[in-house]
């Protein structure tokens, strides 16, 4: 093993940096089984070769980086159009409304720091009140409350603090905390969920280097604290000190984790981080950690210091995951690249319907095997999303924008399964949740004793 540069942070390693890849870089890479004179993979001695398929998947994430980063911008400027055009329509009632107030020299300019401005991912979809068939202090609740939380995490503090006063009556001894997810627009967030570098914590395991960069990654990696006053603010060191100060002014209160995508990856790599600093305090303090659309975050170390933390400390660890949904399936689940899953998950197929798995289906999301599969079930989430009021009630009526990404859906199966709309549904009709939660966490009970 290489050495440390502290107690925790290890050299060994696998970076990947697309940006000094050149097409002939990226060529000789699945010619060549030595990664030494490529430039644009930084690694430890026992990572100096690859077979074919572990150079394969390096091949694939590093032009998949390189593809993103080059439309970098063009993607920011369809996102800020959007959302622009979207609030436009949506502060004047509608396009005829806007072409009146047009002609009247009366348009309602969309102000992005209000409380109407919402996030493309909140024009998707638009309910703000809690699942109503579900009480405080129920599992489901605690589900709904984390997956409203998750998504409410896209928008704006004013539109935040308007829906949690209007629309939510929260437990004050319930604290949420809800990580922001990839931005659909954002080619670095994109970026970072299919690239497959990592870093290496002595005792704890291999985790992704782009999302401990996310949450605070130190340049000597996590010490257990850091002088304040600076002008960048590291999320784990700033939430973590929020949390000691609320906590301690209210001794019942208990706090939730939560977050989508890039954010669900934040917030359980979070916990890991506290169990690195021996938090015990914190943790004993911890509800419940509620994941929606979670990549893969550590290697299957990193799984059993985690399932066995979250047995010690008796922390609820739920992960949804939804049908097609790509980024569960990333980065590449490969035996010599080390991304797995742990503790098992929820999985909700197009109807709706949980059950318990080890690991969701179809684990790779480039599987061969089901490409027509997947193809077929957008087209059924397409056709689904015209006749689900009719069973379950206008609440689920699917507006323009989201059947727009239903039907982007048919071109990269799995691309529309990720947004929060369907994770929504999943809580909100599951009507057998606590049964579901409890089978789980007997399963990850069972692993942490085996």
């Amino acid at each position: 093993m290489a050495n440390c540069n502290d107690e925790y942070f290890c050299q060994n390693k696998l970076l990947l940096e697309p940006k000094e890849a050149s097409l002939r870089d990226l060529a000789l890479l699945l010619f060549s089984s030595d990664l030494k004179f490529r430039r644009f993979v930084d690694y430890s001695d026992e990572h100096r070769r690859g077979d074919f398929n572990r150079r394969w998947l390096i091949f694939i994430s590093v032009l998949l980086q390189k593809i993103l980063l080059s439309c970098r911008k063009p993607l920011a400027q369809i996102g800020n159009a959007l959302e622009t055009s979207l609030n436009l329509l949506s502060n004047n009632g509608g396009f005829f409304k806007l072409l009146l107030n047009y002609l009247r020299g009366k348009v309602v300019r969309p102000d992005e720091s209000s409380a109407e401005f919402r996030s493309v991912i909140g024009h998707v979809d638009w309910r703000l009140e809690l699942d109503r068939s579900s009480r405080p202090g129920q599992i489901k609740y605690n589900a709904s409350l984390s997956l409203m939380a998750a998504k409410l995490s896209y928008e704006n503090k004013a539109f935040i603090e308007a829906v949690v006063k209007n629309h939510w009556n929260v437990d004050p001894s319930l604290i949420v905390v809800a990580f922001r997810g990839t931005n659909p627009f954002e080619a670095y967030d994109w970026s970072t969920d299919v690239d497959l570098s990592w870093y290496e914590l002595q005792g704890i395991g291999k985790i992704h280097r782009g999302f401990m960069k996310a949450l605070g990654q130190q340049k000597n990696g996590w010490p257990k604290e850091i002088e304040h006053g600076s002008d960048h603010l590291y999320a784990y060191y700033e939430i973590r000190r929020m949390l000691r100060d609320v906590l301690q002014k209210n001794e019942k209160a208990k706090f939730i984790l939560t977050g989508h995508s890039l954010g669900a990856a934040l917030a359980i790599l979070f916990v890991g981080v506290l169990a690195l600093h021996q938090e015990a305090w914190l943790l004993e303090r911890l509800e419940g950690v509620y994941t929606f659309g979670q990549p893969r975050v550590g290697d299957g170390q990193f799984g059993e210091f985690m399932v066995d933390k979250l047995k010690r400390y008796d922390v609820r660890y739920l992960r949804y995951v939804y049908c097609n949904d790509m980024v569960p399936r990333l980065p590449y689940d490969y035996k010599s690249l080390l991304f797995k899953h742990f503790g098992g998950c929820l999985f909700y197929n197009s109807c709706y319907k949980g059950k318990v798995m080890q690991e969701e289906p179809n684990k790779n999301y480039f599987s061969l095997f089901w490409v027509v599969p997947k193809y077929l079930n957008a087209v059924w989430e397409l056709i689904r999303g015209f006749i689900i009021p009719y069973f379950e009630g206008q609440d689920y009526k699917e507006n323009w924008i989201t059947r727009l990404i239903r039907i982007a859906g048919l071109i990269i199966p799995g691309l529309s399964a990720h947004a929060p709309q369907d994770y929504d549904n999943s809580t909100r009709l599951e009507s057998s949740l606590s049964s579901l939660s409890l089978q789980l966490q007997n399963y990850q009970q069972q692993l942490h004793q085996e």
